[in-house]
């Protein structure tokens, strides 16, 4: 990219987006913590049949950004469900139902 490609408007900001996190991280379970000063959010990959599940990602936010994410977040779901319908989900979790076959390799 020639420098002139990289002149940037007033405001904007060049994000940067590394190889090795752009395939991304799967999560199915999120546990969130606050104290006066932060918001921690522990992103978890629950398998089937196994006893144990894994933090794979660690967010730790300041107040004001864990408000704008949930703001985001609320204006994403509803353009997505305007798009796609409605998401079916419970607000409660029966951790249970991970438990599936017992892996055999």
């Amino acid at each position: 990219m020639d420098k002139k490609d990289q002149t940037m408007n007033p405001g904007q900001m060049e994000i940067e987006l590394k190889e090795d996190e752009a395939t991304g991280t799967y999560s199915n379970l999120v546990m969130i913590t606050h104290s006066p000063s932060e918001f921690i959010l522990d992103f978890i990959a629950v398998m089937p049949g196994l006893p144990k599940a894994k933090v794979v990602k660690r967010m730790i936010l300041t107040p004001d950004h864990a408000k704008r994410l949930a703001n985001a977040l609320n204006d994403n779901v509803s353009r997505y469900e305007k798009e796609h319908g409605a998401i079916n989900s419970n607000d409660k979790v029966d951790m249970h139902m991970y438990r599936g076959p017992q892996p055999e390799a």
